[in-house]
This record gives structure tokens, sequence and C-alpha cells, in this order.
């Protein structure tokens, strides 16, 4: 036997070194890290059918991940951007309301705010994404379909840079991974094996509708610039862009409009006056809310088709101070009507 096949035996019978250390790593790791992670449960009031039609009550849950001791959160948009009211869920079984700080719904990242902070809580490192390299390994810790603080492991499959993905997410860079990622998971961080947060889950590619190899997660370096290096908004409102055919089968008198689906109570576009959808319809496909008012232009700023006015509204509402006026055109049952806000 020569001392190729030798050696093949002794790996074979004893198992490569590396396999236990890599197994010891991710325990390390995994203890290090996951009383940051918390478990988000949301509930907003929505009322379809009519105004005859009593509200219901709808749930969410989600993911988030603890990056500072004063208590900020960062978690998926889409997971809170409408919500009534959020609770985050720690690993002790603490639970402690939240509110949402800001939103950027086209990278699909928020920040919320604790109440409070459990004492001896785990505060997540924010690592540098720009640093990764498709192959590095990967860990995501979450809720998938409600089980808490579950890990999966796996590597970077692929680099998005902005406007390549499809939607109305033009802002988000993703990484791609092959990380189980389920219903749960969205808005939980993603650590590279220095146990920093390099990404934060979004969602994922599936024909049917569990994992399927193909995970979307936000990068921290764009978390952190839409999130923490910007001022603060959230505009407690969901829409959908009406452009081209659509524009004109809603017989907007421009080009595009969004046309308002939820409203989150209490918030900037429930203040302003707001109106959301309130009869199911499908059109190319999706389901969406109609009968709500379709936003024309705010603050002078018109909704244009590719989305790209979105950031340029946002940063005009973002950097209005306490006296100001917030103005929103929007077409109310075919007419055109005015909204004001005086900013508190």
């Amino acid at each position: 036997m020569n001392a190729r096949a030798i050696l093949l035996c002794a790996v074979v019978l004893v198992g490569w070194p590396w396999g236990n250390a890599d197994a010891d790593t991710l325990r390390q790791m995994f203890k290090a890290v996951d009383g940051a992670v918390i478990v988000i449960q949301t509930n907003r009031k929505e009322t379809v059918g009519g105004p005859e039609q009593k509200p219901t009550t709808l749930a969410g849950m989600g993911s988030g991940v603890l990056i500072s001791a004063d208590g900020k959160v960062m978690t998926a948009a889409h997971l809170v951007q409408t919500a009534d009211e959020v609770t985050a869920h720690f690993q002790t079984g603490e639970v402690v309301k939240a509110k949402v700080v800001t939103s950027e719904p086209s990278a699909d990242v928020a920040l919320l705010q604790l109440e409070r902070v459990p004492p001896h809580t785990e505060v997540a490192r924010l690592g540098n994404s720009d640093e990764a390299q498709v192959g590095d390994q990967v860990f995501v810790v979450g809720a998938p379909l409600g089980l808490g603080h579950t890990l999966t492991v796996g590597h970077i499959s692929a680099r998005h840079k902005p406007k390549t993905m499809y939607g109305g997410l033009a802002q988000a860079e993703f990484f791609q991974t092959d990380a189980a990622i389920n219903q749960g998971n969205s808005g939980g961080p993603m650590f590279n094996m220095a146990g920093e947060v390099i990404g934060i889950v979004s969602h994922i590619i599936s024909k049917s509708g569990g994992f399927e190899g193909l995970g979307f997660v936000v990068t921290s370096s764009v978390a952190r610039r839409v999130l923490l290096e910007k001022n603060p908004y959230w505009s407690g409102v969901e829409g959908f862009l009406l452009s081209g055919d659509l524009a004109k089968v809603f017989n907007l008198p421009q080009p595009a409009g969004l046309l308002v689906q939820r409203i989150a109570a209490r918030s900037p576009a429930a203040e302003i006056g707001l109106r959301p959808g309130s009869m199911q319809a499908v059109i190319e496909g999706q389901s969406i809310l109609v009968g709500g008012d379709i936003v024309l232009e705010v603050q002078g700023v018109p909704i244009v088709g590719d989305g790209s006015s979105t950031t340029v509204i946002r940063d005009r509402l973002a950097n209005l101070k306490s006296g100001d006026v917030t103005k929103v055109t929007v077409l109310r049952e075919g007419e055109k009507k005015e909204l004001t806000r005086k900013v508190p």
C-alpha cells in the first residue's frame, strides 16, 4: 500500500482534523452572538371589503439584531413598515416594546428603538461587508417558521450590486447565500466567521414556497449607510407603483403614481390623512388592495415610473424640521387633493 492510500485510510478512520475545529468554532460563535438576536413580532389592523367590515388583526413574525447598547435593532423593512405594534422577544424570555425609527423599503432594512434593553444582553458587532468574498462561510441566526434562535450555515454564493435586482429594491446590495432561510428569518443577521454582522436577511426566491438554496441578504454596508448615516425617517406607508398601462387603467393625470396599500397607525402617513386600500384585486398576477389614495407627488416631487423619485422624496422628508409642512398630492375618488401636515 502506497503512502497516499495509507493517508486516505487514516482520514476515513480518524476524520479530517479540520472538521471538529469548524464545529467548535461555529458552536463558540453561536453562543457568543445568539443573545443579540431577537424575535420580532408585529400586529396590524386591516379592514378589507368596505367600511361596513370590521378590522382584522394580522400578526407577523421575523427576526432582528441588537447593534447598540442603547437599544437600536436592525431588521427588515417589509416586516415593520406598516406595523401598528412591534415587540422584541429576547432569548431570556423578556418582551420589550419597540418603535420604528427609520425604514428604507427600497433597501428592505429598518431600524427599531427598544423601550429598554434587558440587563446583560449581548450587542452584535457590525462588520464590513465590502471585505466579504464569494465562497466565504457564513451563518444565519433567526426564527424560521417561528422556531427562535435557529442556526443555519452556508456560504456567500454571489453578490448582487444595487439596481441589478428586480422590483422596488433599487438601493439594496445583496449577498446571495445557500444558508437555509425560511419565513421568520426575515430581518435576522448573517454573520461572518469572526462573529460580525455582515448582512440582514431579506427574502428567498422559491417555486415551492420553501427554501431552495436562493436566499438574499442585504449587505451591512448598505444597512449602515441608509439607517445610520442618513437622517432618520419612517413614513409608515406601503404602496404599489402604477406606471405604463396601469397608470392609464387607473386614469392617472401623469405617467405614474403610488397606490396606497396599508398604513401604520400613528405614523406620519396616518397623521397626514392618507387612505389605505380596502378592496382586494388581482392585477398582473399580484394580489393588491384598491380603493385607497394614489400618491402623485410629495414635497413637489412627482412619482416616476422607474421608482427613482423614492430616494429624493425620502431625503426631503427626512430633512424637514419642526414646524415645516409636509405636502402630499393624491388622487382620491378621481379628484386631485392636497394633504398637509405640520411637522411636530
